[in-house]
């Protein structure tokens, strides 16, 4: 939950995106207030102002999002995916993303503007994550990536009818792909409603909930409904909530008061036997996690069997190996342009929390092969016990 005065005076009801009630919220003939317009909030206001009377968007940080395009599968495509599950499988664990998005092999400064604006045209119109794929450098260039943040740009132009809506709209200040890329279904076209207004928070801060609505620097909102999309505290929340007690009672929130530090993003030195599936330090939320989760999950039990067959009873990460690893996963993030946005990638979204970016950005057909020579070395980096 955000930190704004007056949040236990509010008389109407509060909807938290990651707390929503199991049998779903009608809005129906209701004002209602959004804050945040991360994921969370992209996808729910174009649902939300479908039922509204007035739909009030307070947006701080406009977000680069593509269009999803859900619909149903073709026969062609229906057929083909059982067929070919097995390789289809295999090519995402050994991708960059653990997606089967085709990744673009040049520099998307060596081609001509026109052909890349064929190469983000084609990834528009096929829908989901695919745009920063477009080209190998998209995520690595300022000047490659300011090309692709501007098509997207000039598509919330072409999409919103009022000029000052769009503009409000634009995402400017950092690189696309460096803060999660959103994916939508029609999210710019929902601020062509008439019962929806943008309400900017960067020259209209918000000051204030109040017992009617929300109050910002020049204005009240009277409100019957307020939902925060402020996102998660997000690959430290869960196991810092748990007080994770290590060796000789240390505490795990002690160990990471400066920024989250694992070997491999799957042990911690200090706290045996605590295996972290897609902790920080693993590909985790910049992967597909379905396939990060499956190689963590056979990993360990690979690991499991490993230290049964051998009798030991204690398995623990070497203060020098999560020394190394922490500085690898630096080292990598540092060679693109994902520290250049405040994201929650590095916990910019939650007061206090030291700004370390927390995922491992090699890619996750890399980070299986490192994992695989990890083990094959006996476990390296690793201490065993009774």
């Amino acid at each position: 939950m955000p930190e704004i005065e007056g949040l236990d005076t509010f008389k109407g009801k509060s909807y938290p995106t990651g707390h929503w009630p199991p049998d779903g919220v009608d809005f129906m003939g209701q004002r209602v207030g959004i804050i945040g317009t991360g994921s969370s909030g992209i996808q729910s206001i174009p649902i939300i102002a479908a039922q509204a009377e007035h739909l009030f968007v307070f947006q701080r940080t406009p977000n680069f999002s593509v269009p999803a395009w859900n619909s149903p599968l073709d026969a062609d495509t229906a057929r083909d995916w059982p067929a070919n599950r097995a390789a289809y499988r295999l090519t995402a664990r050994s991708s960059v993303f653990g997606l089967l998005v085709p990744r673009g092999e040049q520099s998307a400064l060596e081609v001509s503007p026109e052909e890349r604006q064929r190469a983000y045209e084609a990834r528009w119109q096929r829908g989901g994550l695919g745009l920063p794929s477009a080209f190998a450098d998209l995520l690595l260039s300022k000047e490659a990536n300011d090309s692709a943040a501007e098509f997207v740009r000039s598509k919330i132009r072409g999409i919103v009818r009022d000029p000052a809506v769009a503009e409000a709209l634009l995402p400017n200040g950092y690189p696309l792909g460096a803060k999660r890329m959103c994916v939508d279904t029609g999210y710019y076209e929902t601020f062509n409603r008439p019962n929806v207004t943008l309400v900017d928070a960067r020259t209209e801060p918000v000051e204030e909930v109040t017992s009617a609505g929300l109050r910002t620097v020049s204005a009240e909102y009277v409100l019957d409904s307020l939902v925060f999309a402020t996102g998660f505290d997000a690959m430290t929340g869960a196991l810092l909530k748990m007080d994770i007690r290590g060796r000789d009672g240390g505490s795990l929130r002690e160990k990471w008061t400066e920024g989250p530090r694992t070997y491999l993003g799957i042990m911690i030195a200090g706290f045996p036997n605590l295996f972290t599936i897609t902790g920080p330090g693993s590909p985790s939320v910049l992967s597909n996690m379905i396939v990060s989760i499956e190689q963590h999950v056979d990993w360990i039990a690979d690991c499991l069997a490993y230290l049964g067959e051998r009798g030991h009873a204690r398995i623990e990460a070497t203060a020098d190996a999560e020394a190394g690893w922490v500085a690898h996963v630096n080292e990598v993030a540092n060679m693109t342009l994902f520290p250049l946005a405040n994201s929650w990638y590095v916990g910019a979204n939650v007061p206090g929390k030291p700004r370390v970016f927390m995922p491992y950005i090699g890619g996750v057909g890399i980070y299986r092969q490192i994992c695989d020579g990890v083990a094959a070395k006996g476990y390296e980096g690793f201490s065993f016990g009774a």
